[in-house]
């Protein structure tokens, strides 16, 4: 066990290295944010905001089109991937994706009027710039969906 537990520290010194992966997820990202101020006048608010409460959920873009707050789920993919990167994001990722934005928008003092989910598909190839396609207002929440506001410690009849 000890020899097993001195593995696991000398291997968490290691510098971190970045996998083949997690590079193309970047440049997606990149190319992603990129796209979307270039042409669809998006403003970049925040990349990679991560649940504070659980670390594995993850919003790649939180945008804002005019006064619409836009969450974006960007798919980097090979040239010819079996799967689109639309598809790709399936109920589990779904599933995912709606608890980090219910976190992100409770934690905002004052919540959007408007918010929608989109998923912006990049391919990669090694010579050509990337490839983007932008689906809005993708189906992420169900119909009539709002994050219930913070109540106040005063109590109802304190105002």
């Amino acid at each position: 066990m000890l020899h097993w537990l001195k593995e696991k520290w000398e291997k968490l010194k290691r510098p971190k290295t970045l996998t083949t992966r997690a590079v193309a997820g970047a440049r997606g990202e990149h190319a992603a944010a990129d796209f979307l101020k270039s042409r669809h006048g998006f403003a970049v608010l925040v990349q990679n905001w991560r649940n504070p409460r659980d670390l594995r959920d993850e919003i790649d873009l939180v945008c804002r089109d005019g006064e619409v707050l836009v969450f974006v789920e960007v798919k980097a993919r090979a040239v010819g991937a079996l799967v689109t990167g639309y598809y790709a994001v399936d109920e589990r990722k779904k599933r995912a994706l709606r608890r980090s934005v219910h976190a992100y928008l409770a934690a905002l003092s004052t919540p959007p009027r408007t918010f929608r989910f989109d998923v912006v598909e990049v391919t990669l190839s090694g010579r050509l710039p990337p490839q983007v396609m932008h689906y809005a207002n993708a189906p992420l929440f169900p119909a009539g969906y709002h994050v219930a506001r913070q109540s106040s410690s005063l109590g109802e009849g304190a105002l």
